[in-house]
């Protein structure tokens, strides 16, 4: 049986592909693993760091906070341990968002 590539979820991300979906630096990634308690990165053979795609979300969540909604890290913390269901929420609502918005504009150029 072939596998298609979509049939195939990736279920292990890099630091540097993790950095690159947020367009930060892979330090910025490493010292919010510091920061916040809630990033669990595996680590490989070598040291690597793999993220699980709940690290992901976590990282989505705290990215949306701090760096869209100008947050503190503290601020970010509290938001995180008080109600982080309303936080990933609002960050996939701004990601959904942005998406129609980038279509729109795509749109709008082609008229």
């Amino acid at each position: 049986m072939a596998y298609k590539e979509k049939d195939i979820e990736k279920q292990y991300f890099t630091i540097s592909e993790v950095a690159e979906m947020f367009d930060v630096n892979s330090s910025l990634i490493r010292f919010w693993e510091k920061e916040f308690s809630s990033i669990q990165p595996k680590k490989g053979r070598g040291g690597n760091r793999m993220y699980t795609k709940k690290d992901v979300d976590t990282i989505r969540t705290i990215h949306h906070l701090v760096k869209e909604r100008g947050f503190t890290l503290d601020g970010a913390r509290k938001q995180l341990k008080g109600n982080p269901t309303a936080s990933d929420n609002d960050a996939e609502v701004v990601e959904r968002l942005q998406s129609i918005r980038a279509f729109l504009v795509e749109l709008k150029g082609r008229l």
